[in-house]
C-alpha cells in the first residue's frame, strides 16, 4: 500500500458553516499542500447534525470546492439513541484512530477546544494502547468562544471540575494557540480564577506556553475584485454601489444587529442608502420583527464565498457594532479583516474583544450598545467624510489587513519541514532542521 508523505488533520466545525474559523480551516489545508503535506484532512461532522444543532449554514449548493489533495470527512454517529451526543465523539475519534494508525507522519490540530481537543487527545492515546506507535505532532488553537462561552460558564456556574479538565486538555498538546492577544489574556485570566478556586497551577502553564496564530485569510479572494463583476453582483441584488450600509456576519444580539437596525431608523443618510443584512444565524427572526417591513431594509440569507466579496466592495459603510454578551464575546473579527482587504466604504466598529486587533487604527470606532453614537458615524461617513478621507482609510485597512496573509500566518504557526522551500517576502529559504 502506498502512504501519503507527510499528513495535517484539522479537527474543527469546517464548511458550510457559517464562521469565520471554518475559513481558518480551510485557509491552513490549501497552504499546506504548498508547504510540503502531500495529504489533508478536515475531520467535521455531518451536515444534519450541524443542521441539527442550529448552526447557520452556508447554501449547501454553492460551496467553494477543496484543492485536491484535501478530503472533508464526516464520520458517521457509532451507537444509536441511547448515546445521544458520545455517538458523533465515537464517529471522530474512531476515524481519528484510523489514519494515525497508518505509518504517515502527522500534525493534527484542533480547533474549538470543546469537543475537538479532546477528540484528538482520545485518538492518540487509543492508537498508543492499541499497539501503535503513531508520528504525531499535537497542536490546539483557542478560537475564543472556548474561553468567552465554554470556560466563562463554567466558573460562572460553579463548573470547576469542567474547566479543569478543558485546561488540562488543551495543554496537554505539545502547541497551543490563542486566536488573539485578547483571547490568550482571556485564557491567563481564566486559568488564574480556576487557580484560585481549585489550588491549580494552570495560568502559569498558559502564560508560558500559550502563543497566538491570527486568523489566516486567503487575500487573493478580495484584492483587484473586477469593478464590473461588483456591479453585476449588486444588480442581481437589487443594489447599486456606495447606496447601502451593509451588515455581514453572524445574525445574533452579540454582533449588534439590534443596535443597527435601530440605529438606521434614526439616521440622517437613510435617504440615500438602504441597510443591507446578509446572513444568518440565532437572532435573524427577531431581526426581521424588529425591521418590522421597512422596504429599505435588505435581508440576504444566501450569500455565498463567491459574493461576499463583491458585496463589502460596493458598500458605503461596512457596519459591525459588536458588543459584549455573556456567551458571546468577539475575539477577533475575521469578516472585519477580509473587508478591509476588499475595499469600499470604511468599517465602523466597537472595541469589544479583539476587534481592536483585527482592525487596528484604520476603523471609526463607537462604543458598544451606543446606537445614537453608531447612527452618528454611519451618517459622518456616508454624508460627510471627504473622499481623500475615504481613501486613506481604505489604503491603510488593506495595508493593516494583508498582515493575515494565509501563508505567513501558515509559516508562523506550523515548523519548517525538512527540505521543503518556502517563498517569504520573495526571498527562497529552504530548511536545514
Amino acid at each position: 500500500m502506498t502512504y501519503p508523505r507527510r499528513r495535517l488533520v484539522i479537527v474543527v466545525r469546517a464548511d458550510p458553516v457559517i464562521c469565520g474559523h471554518s475559513g481558518e480551516a480551510r485557509n491552513l489545508a490549501e497552504v499546506a499542500l504548498t508547504r510540503g503535506y502531500d495529504d489533508v484532512r478536515l475531520l467535521t461532522w455531518p451536515i444534519p447534525a450541524l443542521q441539527a444543532a442550529g448552526l447557520p449554514l452556508k447554501p449547501l449548493d454553492r460551496l467553494l470546492p477543496y484543492s485536491p489533495g484535501i478530503t472533508v470527512e464526516r464520520p458517521e454517529p457509532v451507537g444509536d439513541y441511547r448515546v445521544p451526543d458520545g455517538r458523533y465523539l465515537a464517529g471522530l475519534t474512531g476515524r481519528l484512530v484510523e489514519l494515525l494508525m497508518e505509518p504517515v507522519p502527522t500534525t493534527c490540530l484542533s480547533m474549538y477546544l470543546v469537543p475537538h481537543t479532546q477528540v484528538v487527545a482520545d485518538a492518540v492515546s487509543i492508537a498508543r494502547a492499541a499497539g501503535f506507535t503513531p508520528d504525531v505532532r499535537t497542536a490546539a488553537k483557542a478560537v475564543g468562544s472556548d474561553v468567552t462561552n465554554v470556560i466563562r460558564a463554567c466558573l460562572r456556574e460553579g463548573n470547576h471540575g469542567a474547566a479543569i479538565a478543558l485546561f488540562t486538555t488543551f495543554l496537554a498538546n505539545e502547541q497551543v494557540v490563542a486566536v488573539s492577544a485578547y483571547t490568550r489574556d482571556e485564557i491567563v485570566t481564566a486559568a488564574e480564577q480556576v487557580d484560585a478556586l481549585c489550588g491549580t497551577r494552570l495560568a502559569d502553564q498558559c502564560r508560558r506556553r500559550v502563543t497566538i496564530s491570527y486568523p489566516p485569510i486567503d487575500v487573493s479572494a478580495y484584492l483587484d475584485l473586477d469593478p464590473a463583476a461588483v456591479d453585476r453582483a449588486l444588480a442581481r441584488r437589487g443594489l447599486r454601489r456606495d447606496e447601502y450600509i451593509l451588515y455581514l456576519s453572524r445574525v445574533s444580539r452579540a454582533k449588534g444587529v439590534y443596535d443597527l437596525i435601530t440605529a438606521y431608523e434614526r439616521m440622517r443618510c437613510r435617504p440615500d442608502v438602504r441597510l443591507v443584512i446578509a446572513g444568518t444565524g440565532p437572532a435573524l427572526e427577531q431581526a426581521r420583527a424588529l425591521a418590522a417591513d421597512d422596504d429599505r431594509i435588505v435581508f440576504l440569507t444566501d450569500v455565498d464565498d463567491a459574493e461576499k466579496p463583491l458585496l463589502m466592495r460596493g458598500c458605503a459603510a461596512y457596519a459591525l457594532p459588536t458588543r459584549p454578551e455573556p456567551d458571546f464575546v468577539e475575539t477577533f473579527g475575521i469578516a472585519l479583516a477580509e473587508k478591509m482587504l476588499a475595499g469600499g466604504g470604511p468599517v465602523i466598529t466597537t472595541l469589544t474583544g479583539g476587534t481592536g486587533e483585527a482592525v487596528g487604527d484604520t476603523a471609526v470606532i463607537v462604543e458598544p450598545g451606543d446606537v445614537d453614537g453608531l447612527a452618528a458615524a454611519i451618517d459622518r461617513v456616508v454624508l460627510d467624510m471627504p473622499a481623500a478621507q475615504r481613501s486613506d482609510l481604505e489604503r491603510r485597512a488593506r495595508a493593516h489587513a494583508m498582515s493575515f496573509e494565509r501563508t505567513a500566518v501558515f509559516d508562523d504557526l506550523f515548523p519548517v519541514l525538512d527540505g521543503v522551500v518556502r517563498q517569504r517576502s520573495g526571498t527562497s529559504v529552504r530548511s536545514t532542521a
